[in-house]
């Protein structure tokens, strides 16, 4: 009881310390801040392009949204390891954890934003592409059209100037269909792909018809993906309910051995191992779910 009491003590004077050093301040704000500060200097450079992509798109958290997902996430976990342990010093363990996973839920978050975009950028690419060659015929000046048209952003834009300088240096659109297909591994990128090597190489006669019909599937596809899209939404939803009444669990045990019986038993060591195993188990299932709605968008 002792170093639970200590526990205690050092952060009320570390929050006072702070008052008076950052006394006129807002002092979230500072927190969130400093925050910030660490979160940028270690974030993986990968991540800071999709992050910057996701400003940009403006949907990327606010410092205030940041530390009110950490307030609850800290909170949440705190009720939950205390009803389970009962200790103050198991609490703030499990607390400081928890504040951990809260960049890895940004990335999370940040990839899939990013994601959605690429896939709407690669459907404006594959519809627009197709509509530009049935005028001219031309693979190359397709993506031309396309690449001048303003309709498509970066990295897709830069990617499509690549293709072109690709097919003038080469002669052959082959190593530029090639690049992209494997860039952007969507079907229907390497479908349409497919589709002008074949006009290329055995003549554009009739080829009106499997334009039509590659511009069919295209928007089947594109139908599904959304619609898959809306359902994963709802599906995620009822996944993190079911992933809280588990961690709330014990809460009916303690109801039905009573809440002295159930301290006795908190006594016992494999006890003990069997809860934090159940906090651990019930946590890796969370954060697999939350990895599988993020990062499986756009796939057909």
């Amino acid at each position: 009881m002792f170093l639970e009491e200590l526990l205690i003590l050092i952060a009320i004077a570390v929050a006072l310390i702070m008052y008076r050093n950052y006394q006129g301040q807002n002092v979230g704000k500072y927190i969130t801040s400093q925050v910030q500060v660490v979160y940028d200097k270690f974030a993986p450079y990968s991540f800071k392009m999709v992050r910057d992509k996701t400003k940009e798109l403006g949907q990327e958290y606010t410092p205030r949204q940041y530390a009110m997902q950490v307030a609850m996430i800290s909170g949440f976990t705190g009720i939950v390891s205390y009803l389970y342990f009962y200790s103050v010093t198991t609490t703030v363990i499990y607390v400081l954890i928890s504040m951990a996973f809260v960049p890895y839920l940004a990335y999370l978050r940040c990839k899939r934003v990013y994601s959605e975009y690429i896939f709407e950028q690669i459907q404006v690419y594959t519809s627009n592409v197709i509509m530009e060659f049935a005028t001219t015929q031309s693979f190359v000046k397709a993506l031309e059209g396309v690449r001048d048209s303003g309709i498509l952003e970066d990295p897709v834009l830069s990617d499509v100037s690549y293709m072109i300088e690709l097919s003038y240096d080469n002669g052959t659109i082959d190593e530029a269909v090639n690049y992209m297909s494997e860039k952007y591994p969507y079907y229907i990128v390497k479908n349409m792909h497919q589709l002008f090597l074949q006009i290329t190489k055995e003549g554009a006669r009739n080829s009106a018809d499997s334009l039509d019909n590659m511009q069919l599937d295209i928007d089947m596809l594109i139908e599904s993906v959304y619609r898959d899209r809306i359902e994963r939404q709802q599906f995620h939803k009822q996944f993190l309910q079911f992933g809280i009444i588990l961690y709330l669990m014990v809460m009916i045990v303690q109801y039905l051995l009573g809440r002295e019986t159930y301290i006795i038993l908190l006594q016992r060591w494999y006890i003990q191992i069997l809860l934090h195993g159940v906090l651990i188990i019930n946590t890796y299932f969370l954060l697999r779910g939350e990895k599988y709605y993020n990062e499986n968008v756009g796939a057909e």
